[in-house]
């Protein structure tokens, strides 16, 4: 199992959740391009996309710290809320067909481009980055999380070696949960910070 720091006792899970990292800082993650997708952090200009996308009331309910109805407001505090480096959050948005160029740092036009998707990153203590996810009803069952969530562990693992990365799902989410398991989650047995979820490490 991974532990946090090297060489040092792993500490409880939930301890990681009540100290505030104050060195690592999720401000500046690149941009970085899958296959299909561009991944980048949410700006102002973005709301009204991330409103569309995330008015719906199957992801309101999925996703306890959002509000509904979602409102442009609601999605202007959310971009907000990145500002201090301790969470961030990312859409996932198509790319060109004839676009070939994968990896980080490619061309920063996203206008025209549909937002299908959204990551949170969001550093927990001085030891873990939990991360969470949803889907646009039009994307969902066509690879687009795997897609995006998969890319984002692997940069959050380069750019953070020392944290591990956790998630909280609940157990009746069966699409969520198996989409973690194949992202390489496992179950911790310990319930997580929000109600009714319980808390999932990767590797």
């Amino acid at each position: 199992m991974t532990v946090p720091f090297r060489a040092r006792p792993r500490p409880h899970i939930g301890v990681m959740f009540t100290i505030r990292a104050t060195r690592d800082s999720l401000a500046d993650l690149p941009r970085i391009e899958t296959a299909r997708l561009a991944i980048a952090a949410l700006r102002p200009e973005d709301a009204q996309d991330l409103r569309r996308l995330t008015d719906d009331p199957a992801i309101t309910a999925a996703v306890d710290f959002l509000p509904n109805p979602f409102t442009v407001r609601d999605a202007e505090q959310l971009i907000r809320s990145g500002a201090r480096g301790q969470d961030r959050f990312l859409g996932a948005w198509m790319r060109p067909t004839d676009a070939p160029q994968t990896g980080e740092a490619a061309s920063p036009d996203l206008a025209g481009s549909d937002l299908v998707g959204v990551v949170g990153t969001h550093l927990r203590g001085p030891g873990a980055i939990e991360i969470g996810y949803w889907v646009g009803g039009a994307a969902r069952g066509r690879g687009y999380a795997f897609e995006a969530v998969s890319a984002i562990l692997g940069l959050l693992a380069r750019r953070f070696p020392a944290r591990i990365i956790v998630a909280e799902c609940r157990p009746g989410n069966v699409a969520s949960w198996g989409l973690l398991q194949k992202l390489g989650f496992r179950d911790t047995g310990e319930e997580g910070h929000r109600p009714g979820r319980r808390l999932l490490q990767r590797g």
